[in-house]
């Protein structure tokens, strides 16, 4: 059975009525583990308890926070993918942000001298090139490296209930892509959190001391409608269960419709004929010189459109395919990473069909998802 779960009815106490909570509204449960301690959060826009941030909440509990942390897209998640993300402080708090986006991914040490204990509060959205589990990496390390525990709020993963994909292969580790894991990997941010460290992928197979907020009433079935954009380019349900299968097109010469209001809904080119559907990118908030911008484009528009819980590839291959037929340059570097290794690209450079490409994950896909069920906190 399949609930329908929306964001903005989680309440800040548990409930008896089996509706979902997540870890950040538990209030009751992890306020006492803050007690008496120098606390910073990693934390964006989705970091939210009801309709209040949760950095908000915590001051307002008497949380001594010493410093924010910050991924892609900023605090206040409002910043183009890639775009570099400055120290800055916070108009409403005067808290510190540091960013852990460009230069330095990692916190440093000696910005956690002061602090006994960190908090990693984020919405992730389950596909491995979603740079916030990379974020997570890199918070664990240095907590682990530098003895502070972690405590991670967790939250729903909206493509938790499937798993598909190419595993990573680490000589085309980046941060799009760090572990060995499938595209789509099936696990709420805490249940990831615990795969990092149970698989010992920290530098140095060092282990953080990791504490899970664990959500009430959550299984990998819920479907769960986020209270806020995750990223400025992520605007709806739609777009996030797009996401895993059209973001491989960010290696190509295919417009994922940045600049319109339909990113990762609408797929297009000015050198395609076979289309339904035409869309013209223009520079904008979370899209700052789109790829064709101000170009008509031809292409495909899936925003009624199901992908069936599953990477779908017939279109990466018939849009290479119109590129191949005219001497094109369709794949560029960016391509490998976010598929994890060359052998995807390859096999359609090839000629082969989705089915064929799809059954070269199947054995890999089997073992990660028997691993994954080391990690796993809710049923599936």
């Amino acid at each position: 059975m399949i609930l329908f779960i929306f964001g903005f009815f989680v309440s800040a106490f548990p409930q008896s009525n089996n509706q979902l909570v997540i870890g950040a509204s538990q209030l009751n449960e992890y306020l006492p583990i803050l007690n008496n301690k120098r606390v910073a959060v990693v934390a964006n826009q989705t970091s939210l308890v009801d309709n209040t941030h949760l950095i908000d909440t915590l001051l307002s509990s008497g949380v001594s926070i010493i410093k924010v942390y910050a991924p892609e897209h900023g605090f206040r998640g409002k910043a183009d993918a890639g775009a570099s993300i400055t120290d800055e402080r916070d108009p409403k708090t005067n808290l510190p942000v540091l960013s852990l986006y460009g230069k330095n991914k990692k916190p440093k040490s000696a910005d956690l001298d002061s602090i006994d204990l960190m908090i990693f509060d984020i919405q992730d959205v389950g596909a491995r090139f979603y740079t916030y589990i990379s974020t997570l990496h890199y918070v664990m390390e240095a907590c682990a490296e530098n003895n502070i525990p972690l405590l991670v709020l967790d939250r729903p993963n909206p493509n938790g209930h499937y798993v598909d994909g190419p595993l990573l292969d680490t000589a085309y580790a980046s941060f799009v892509g760090m572990h060995p894991i499938p595209i789509v990997h099936g696990l709420t941010i805490g249940e990831y959190a615990q795969m990092i460290n149970g698989e010992y992928w920290l530098n140095d197979s060092i282990q953080c001391d990791l504490q899970v907020q664990q959500m009430q009433n959550y299984t990998h079935k819920y479907v769960y409608d986020l209270p806020a954009k995750p990223s400025p380019n992520l605007p709806n349900a739609k777009s996030i269960s797009l996401y895993p299968s059209l973001c491989l097109f960010e290696g190509t010469a295919i417009s994922v419709g940045r600049g319109t209001n339909k990113q990762f809904q609408i797929i297009g080119s000015p050198e395609l004929d076979s289309c339904s559907f035409t869309f013209s990118p223009i520079s904008g908030v979370g899209a700052t010189y789109p790829k064709h911008e101000n170009v008509l484009c031809c292409g495909w528009d899936f925003s009624d459109t199901d992908f069936k819980n599953e990477i779908n590839l017939s279109y990466l291959i018939e849009t290479f395919e119109q590129y191949n037929a005219k001497g094109l340059t369709f794949f560029n570097s960016f391509f490998d990473k976010l598929a994890g290794s060359n052998k995807l690209r390859v096999m359609i450079e090839a000629g082969w069909s989705s089915a064929e490409i799809k059954e070269t994950w199947q054995l890999d896909l089997e073992a990660f998802k028997q691993k994954r069920k080391n990690y796993l906190i809710y049923s599936e």
